[in-house]
């Protein structure tokens, strides 16, 4: 499996969390593990098929889960995707993230969202997002190693955070930062620059044990299986 990120401007920090390609280029049927990671993916599929529950169109969005999901496409398959953070999402007009979280929705191959994956994704999301700058609570989530420090950081009450996370995400403030840093320690396990033991204390775990926890919650697997698997996203 060819799996790539595409570079991204500055401007494109806070919004988009990459932009990714894939390619099967193996005989039948091939099938892997998405790791959540907080974001709502955009992605055109090429060539070939895809499932998930139920046949997937060319252009569809995934949402947001907090468990791994397993997958399955045509070893000819051909993907370009976009991981957009939820406010990126809805500020592209996308649907609410409550409605389709943990399942994926049909994008109608002429609206704006799928034009974005036409052509270069990057030089279409700079433009589709010229405007937009991360909103002062996606800053504060993104930065932030617990509730406490979000509703430090915005002066938003512990319960009001509640609320807008329901409303706006369908998960709750501890469960999307859970994620957040699962999807930091899977990014260094992969790199392998560091100790199993090192990467959970610079990402906040109490110990390699907490960490081993969450990756076979998140990853369906132990943190030394996924260095050795992962690509990207996928396991």
């Amino acid at each position: 499996m060819d799996y790539a990120e595409l570079p991204l401007p500055p401007a494109l920090a806070g919004l988009v969390a990459a932009v990714w390609t894939l390619a099967a280029s193996q005989p039948g049927w091939v099938e892997h593990e998405a790791t959540p990671d907080g974001c709502v993916e955009l992605i055109r599929r090429h060539a070939g098929r895809s499932e998930w529950r139920r046949d997937q169109p060319e252009y569809f969005a995934t949402g947001l889960s907090d468990r791994p999901i397993r997958f399955g496409f045509s070893g000819d398959a051909r993907f370009t995707a976009i991981k957009l953070w939820p406010w990126a999402w809805h500020a592209l007009g996308g649907t609410p993230c409550p409605g389709f979280a943990d399942d994926w929705i049909a994008v109608a191959p002429d609206s704006a969202l799928a034009m974005l994956l036409q052509g270069d994704p990057v030089a279409n999301l700079a433009g589709a997002l010229a405007s937009a700058v991360p909103p002062p609570l996606a800053r504060a989530i993104l930065t932030s190693d617990s509730v406490a420090t979000i509703a430090a950081r915005t002066g938003l009450p512990h319960r009001r955070l509640q609320r807008i996370f329901a409303r706006e995400l369908g998960l709750a403030p501890r469960t999307y930062l859970r994620l957040l840093r699962f999807r930091e320690a899977l990014q260094d396990v992969q790199q392998g620059a560091d100790t199993l033991a090192g990467t959970a204390a610079a990402r906040g775990y109490a110990d390699q044990a907490h960490m081993a926890r969450d990756f076979r919650a998140l990853a369906g697997m132990p943190p030394s299986n996924a260095r050795a698997r992962a690509r990207g996203p996928f396991l």
